[in-house]
């Protein structure tokens, strides 16, 4: 017999899903052009760089094939500017801009637009950016300048953004609603335990207050409380 699975996507699923997302590469050997399921991939001919999926970029780092050039917004000078908005506004900071589209374009979303390619907006987080700096800081992290400091950062902006989404928790205790923009992948499947979690028991409470009202109402019409109230009216009519 099978186990349930837990709601949602697990983090090693959003992780096989980000590999789909685009980095460029500049390749140290020619290699011809392939054909995948994804679309066709273009000769690689050194010094000339290259967009290629992230799975067949950490594929040809091991194997000395190629370097990567991370994005720009997996700099110092970047994340330290995004933890400084982190932490100055009590929202989420906003998501990478959408391309302008027109009446015959198709909207796009990731992993088909530049969030992780050297032409990335070096002042937003994309969607997957925390699945994207971990597994580049792992397997190129000598193709990233000051490495240890972007660990740190990412490490940073992730405890503020975790933060942030506990207070949003509260907020829903409370009876408002919780603003997401710009939430990242990785970061909702974490936050899905305990969010989940604290709305179903706002729903179980919300249900016991109901409950209780129905209870109480059918017990003083029993007693003759709401009938007496009927019998005034009818009075007043009179």
């Amino acid at each position: 017999m099978a186990l349930p699975l837990p709601p949602g996507l697990t983090p090693p699923e959003l992780a096989f899903l980000c590999e789909m997302e685009l980095v460029t590469v500049v390749p140290r050997q020619k290699l011809e052009g392939l054909q995948l399921l994804g679309g066709p991939i273009p000769p690689l001919n050194p010094p000339y760089r290259s967009s290629l999926p992230l799975w067949l970029a950490l594929l040809l780092k091991r194997q000395r094939r190629a370097n990567i050039l991370p994005p720009p917004w997996l700099s110092p000078a970047s994340l330290d500017s995004i933890l400084q908005l982190e932490t100055s506004i009590p929202q989420f900071s906003d998501p990478p801009s959408l391309p302008p589209s027109s009446s015959t374009s198709i909207p796009t979303s990731s992993p088909f637009l530049p969030s992780a390619t050297a032409d990335a907006s070096p002042d937003a987080l994309p969607y997957h950016w925390l699945e994207i700096g971990e597994m580049l800081l792992e397997a190129a992290s000598d193709d990233i300048p000051e490495s240890d400091t972007v660990r740190r950062l990412m490490r940073d902006l992730r405890e503020v953004r975790m933060a942030k989404m506990r207070a949003g928790v509260e907020l829903l205790d409370g009876g408002k609603e919780v603003r997401m923009n710009g939430v990242g992948a990785m970061e909702v499947a974490e936050g899905r335990a305990f969010v989940g979690g604290v709305v179903d028991g706002l729903r179980k409470i919300g249900a016991g207050k109901e409950t209780s009202r129905r209870e109480r109402e059918a017990e003083e019409r029993e007693n003759g409380i709401g009938q007496a109230g009927d019998d005034e009216d009818d009075d007043m009519d009179i």
